[in-house]
């Protein structure tokens, strides 16, 4: 299918989608077509990021589009990138040029690219995102979407003027057995009553000692991977999954770059917690943020780290969410139950994690299921599909996709939040309407961050 008619079908499906409800089944099929269909009638993709996570993003794209060009700062994750491109295109009979860019806004700037992934460290999320959808590009990224509440301010302006479909990779929406999602249908279903209290077991970020200044790896450009961050030596030692480093996967570890495992792994489960508790739409969230204990690998004074050789993030946590319904969350790195969420109603509990559900309402599922429709309703009254899928059907029908940047920048806010209140040792109020801290001026002010000259997000609101 040409360029032009490919564009002209996705404008008649947006009008279509916005006169007229879509049966269930309509976006699926049509995904299930276009990954089907010829190689030169696919939608076309530029990935932009292409490290380790990548690696599981982008093949998962390619059932449904051609990828056509890579970007990345790291020359060897490029090429790297590239050639995992050829190889699966090879195998199907695709095209395999693939253009390869250090700078994203090439990819940004070819009209022949309907979408772009973006895999890349959290603090480039947002800036790649927001001129993707300027670009008029579809958008799928990974988690957690932002580096400050600010940043989802600015992608939720964007998109409501660009009307772009943007998935957001929080998985456990669609994936992992279903659990999370037949964890919401019984909490809907009454299977333990009221939800008075959630706990979401997150792990602590690592703690790394010192890390001495090192060499920047040839074919890595540092200065553009800081981006907006402040301009800093590069530092690395042995050790870790990667290496201790300011760099690739252990940039998580860094409230430079990322939020620790309140931002990497509490996308995940507060995600699916506040969801659960229907604290994830306009006027719901948290009303306070109590920071019960919080351990850091360095000192802090007014929520800034004073030390710049290592690892900064909390290695251990309690945090406790009283949200606008009265529901109280604890975020934590440790707990009996190991990583998962621990939902507790007046009938009940029971706690799910990516592995099981463990409880009595859950075994009690064997003798009295819930409805046949029940984890349908929680997904949108569609079936659940892949992750992936549920995205280019989407883009095909135009509908809002099962991870939605409204609802991922409402948790994202109760994480972001809660490392706020742990770096300044502050419980914070926080008022749902205007969305901001109502009692610490230090805490508003950490919604957003200076951003260095070159790299900033010019999108007021």
């Amino acid at each position: 299918m040409p360029q032009t008619s490919r564009r002209d079908f996705l404008k008649t499906t947006t009008l279509a989608a916005a006169g007229t409800s879509l049966p269930f089944w309509f976006s699926t099929n049509t995904a299930m077509a276009q990954a089907s269909s010829s190689p030169n009638e696919r939608l076309t993709v530029g990935c932009i990021g292409t490290g380790s996570r990548w690696n599981a993003v982008g093949p998962a794209a390619f059932k449904f589009a051609n990828c056509v060009a890579v970007a990345d700062v790291d020359a060897n994750h490029a090429e790297a990138g590239k050639k995992k491109v050829q190889d699966i295109h090879k195998k199907d009979g695709r095209p395999t040029q693939v253009d390869v860019y250090e700078d994203y806004q090439k990819i940004l700037d070819r009209d022949d690219i309907d979408i772009v992934t973006i895999v890349t460290p959290d603090h480039w999320h947002s800036k790649i995102a927001i001129e993707a959808m300027q670009a008029g590009k579809d958008v799928y990224c990974e988690k957690p979407l932002t580096l400050t509440i600010h940043e989802g301010k600015q992608i939720i302006k964007v998109l409501e003027e660009t009307n772009r479909v943007f998935q957001v990779g929080t998985q456990q929406r669609t994936e992992m057995g279903q659990r999370f999602l037949t964890a919401i249908a019984m909490i809907r279903d009454g299977r333990i009553g009221d939800v008075k209290k959630v706990t979401c077991n997150i792990g602590g970020s690592s703690d790394s000692g010192a890390i001495p200044v090192a060499d920047v790896p040839q074919g890595l450009n540092w200065e553009k991977w800081l981006g907006q961050a402040p301009l800093v030596d590069f530092r690395f030692k042995p050790g870790g999954r990667w290496g201790n480093s300011r760099c690739h996967y252990e940039f998580r570890w860094w409230y430079e770059y990322s939020g620790g495992k309140m931002t990497d792994w509490g996308a995940h489960h507060v995600d699916i917690a506040q969801w659960a508790i229907d604290q994830n739409g306009p006027g719901q969230g948290p009303v306070s943020v109590e920071p019960i204990m919080s351990v850091h690998p360095v000192p802090f004074v007014d929520g800034m780290p004073q030390m710049d050789d290592r690892y900064n993030a909390a290695t251990a946590f309690d945090v406790k969410v009283i949200f606008k319904n009265g529901v109280e969350m604890h975020i934590v790195n440790n707990s009996p139950d190991g990583n998962g969420i621990l939902f507790e109603g007046t009938k009940g509990r029971f706690h799910v994690s990516r592995s099981r559900i463990k409880g009595k309402p859950y075994e009690d599922l064997e003798e009295n299921p819930l409805p046949e429709d029940a984890i349908a309703q929680v997904y949108g009254g569609k079936q659940p599909t892949s992750h992936m899928q549920n995205f280019f059907d989407c883009v095909q029908s135009r509908e809002k996709p099962i991870s939605d940047v409204w609802t991922h920048h409402s948790a994202m806010t109760t994480c972001h939040l809660a490392n706020i209140a742990i770096r300044l040792d502050q419980t914070l109020e926080w008022d749902t309407e205007s969305q901001n801290v109502t009692n610490n001026s230090t805490a508003q002010q950490m919604q957003q961050r200076e951003q260095r000259k070159g790299y900033e997000i010019n999108v007021p609101v």
